[in-house]
């Protein structure tokens, strides 16, 4: 399926799309002030929060250094720096910038985002655009990119003149609690606690700065492994840089320890669409053959396989018989159509759960059978992997089981075991994707098993654990945004199904990460945006939650561009996310293909 579009088509329409878009400035008034910080790039990336991109001495507008970054893939490579204005004040931003299609502009102006932008400068061009902040606006995000596959740009002396803002005169306090997780043989996950006034923070590697974050966690990425290395963090606001943090050493794992991009995820396009196929029973969206899913879709998860008792650990998958399904395909034309969607590209998992069946791995017999069954399903269809859509009773935590890091409880430690196992029999082209339920995982943001002093549902967050210790194995987190109760963001507002809102605030959770049952010194790190996909129903018959393509839209706006959010705010800009999962694609065939449309006219 061809994901490109005509690039001067693209540019041309954004460009007739953007309001106030102009190239030159209004003359500032003699009182007013340049709020940007580090404008001119001579404290690198300081103040600055960029998807890619390092500062270099050559070419310079002025002083010894300027911003220079490369898109690639799906990353336009945008830096950003949230700044304090004055309600109903007029600004000027400009900045100096090379190479094509580079862009300068605001956002969250509360009146109309502006940007400018040139097709071509190949050596220092001046843009420049103005806007007035709307009555309520105390913050605006400033951005300057470059567009996708048109080489590197360069970018200095931005500044943005007008009022004040009411900012702090003082930098921030220096970051306690910095610990390292998730340590991979090219990875290293930070965390730390979050202090007063700071708007940002910086990383340091051995002394030196390596990236920002605008929250209180980050995946430092290229690492060598077997190496050791000393981590410091800052504090960042419009008054400057803290002094650096504590530092903590961490080595990297042995090569081969899980330092890739993740179990098969390397096979995947920059954005995907993952959708369940019902193989094994019938309902009122009718069957669908797998030959005729369109190309559309690029994971496709059959469901379900299901356990011969709760707690056996024996799984089985049983096609649709022919008395509920009579146009299901033999086996033989079904093994085939599988061969075809890997030819093509595809990705072809089995999924084991569902809403009825339960599976709970409470000994190591079962967590063997589980093994030997789900292995005896991939072999016998020639499939990719495996999808883990435990429902329901499946995963629960045990009394006083407390640390998401170091879970006591039976089914939790062997399902761990079960996975690793088959990820290291299957090898490193092995898919593995999850599907918990937002109780399962954002919930832990509030509450985690049973609780400090028990009473809780034992429910609570009980995915964590396993997603934690299989995150360098694991493709692709799709979490089910639907069929859920109200959920607490990281603004400490529930947020409820029916609405972009919803999916906005669960999504920026997993790739901000989240301090689990509130305690700050027990953080759940972020996962890479690229293993993660948004779960929707296809359609109001699938289930409760469905929202209409145009809340798909804002959604991926606001997570992928920092546009059209809404009233949450996220903690960051994920162009590599890597897409949407629904249920189902037999329920999306029911409903004229509305989400399969959205996606593709989306991202296609």
């Amino acid at each position: 399926m061809d994901r490109t579009r005509p690039l001067l088509a693209l540019l041309t329409a954004t460009a007739l799309a953007v309001p106030g878009l102009t190239a030159l400035a209004s003359t500032a008034h003699a009182a007013d002030a340049d709020v940007v910080q580090n404008g001119g790039f001579e404290s690198g990336l300081a103040g600055w929060t960029c998807s890619a991109g390092t500062t270099v001495n050559a070419p310079v507008h002025s002083g010894s250094s300027a911003l220079q970054a490369t898109p690639a893939g799906s990353d336009n490579a945008q830096c950003t720096q949230t700044v304090t204005v004055q309600p109903n004040a007029q600004y000027t931003l400009s900045g100096y910038v090379r190479g094509s299609y580079v862009y300068l502009g605001a956002s969250g102006t509360g009146t109309t985002d502006v940007s400018a932008w040139t097709q071509s400068a190949p050596d220092w061009q001046k843009l420049a655009t103005t806007f007035t902040t709307g009555p309520s606006t105390t913050k605006v995000t400033l951005y300057t990119h470059g567009w996708y596959g048109t080489g590197a740009y360069n970018a200095d002396d931005i500044s943005l003149v007008g009022p004040g803002g009411s900012g702090t005169t003082q930098p921030p306090a220096v970051p306690g609690g910095l610990t390292a997780s998730s340590v991979t043989a090219s990875s290293v996950a930070l965390s730390w606690s979050a202090v007063s006034g700071a708007t940002g923070y910086a990383v340091y590697r051995d002394g030196v700065k390596v990236q920002t974050a605008s929250g209180t966690s980050a995946t430092v990425t290229g690492l060598t492994a077997s190496t050791a290395y000393s981590f410091q963090v800052t504090a960042l606001n419009s008054a400057g840089e803290s002094a650096k943090s504590a530092a903590v050493t961490v080595t990297t794992a042995a090569g081969g320890s899980g330092g890739g991009p993740g179990g098969g995820s390397a096979g995947l396009p920059a954005h995907a669409l993952v959708g369940y196929l019902h193989a094994s029973f019938a309902n009122g969206s009718g069957y669908t053959r797998l030959a005729d899913v369109p190309d559309s879709w690029d994971v496709i998860d059959l469901a379900f396989a299901e356990p011969t008792s709760a707690t056996s650990g024996d799984v089985e998958f049983k096609r649709c018989p022919v008395t509920d399904c009579p146009n299901a395909e033999s086996d033989a034309d079904f093994k085939a159509a599988v061969k075809a969607k890997q030819a093509a590209g595809k990705k072809v998992l089995i999924s084991i759960g569902g809403q009825n069946g339960q599976v709970q791995l409470t000994t190591t017999a079962a967590r063997d059978a589980f093994v030997s069954s789900v292995s005896k399903i991939i072999d016998t269809y020639g499939l990719d992997g495996l999808d883990i859509d435990f429902e329901g009773h499946s995963l629960s935590l045990d009394t006083n089981d407390t640390d998401f890091k170091n879970p006591t409880t039976p089914v939790i430690v062997n399902l761990i075991s079960a996975l690793k196992t088959l990820k290291a029999k299957y090898g490193s082209s092995f898919v593995l994707t999850m599907a918990p339920e937002t109780f399962f995982v954002q919930n832990g943001y509030q509450y985690y098993g049973t609780g400090k002093w028990g009473g809780q549902d034992p429910r609570c967050g009980a995915y964590l654990p396993v997603i934690y210790a299989l995150r360098d194995d694991l493709t692709l987190l799709h979490v089910q945004d639907y069929n859920s109760g109200p959920i607490m963001g990281l603004d400490n507002q529930y947020h409820s199904m029916g609405g972009a809102d919803f999916h906005i605030a669960m999504t920026d959770m997993l790739l901000t990460g989240f301090p689990v049952a509130g305690d700050p010194n027990n953080v759940f790190p972020p996962l890479r945006p690229d293993q993660v996909a948004i779960g929707m129903p296809a359609s109001t018959n699938a289930g409760n939650g469905y929202v209409a393509p145009a809340e798909v839209t804002k959604t991926l706006d606001c997570l992928t561009k920092k546009t059209n959010c809404g009233s949450y705010t996220t903690h960051g800009t994920w162009p590599g996310l890597r897409g949407l999962m629904t249920w189902s694609i037999n329920w999306d065939r029911y409903s004229n293909w509305e989400f399969q449309k959205t996606f593709d006219g989306y991202f296609g």
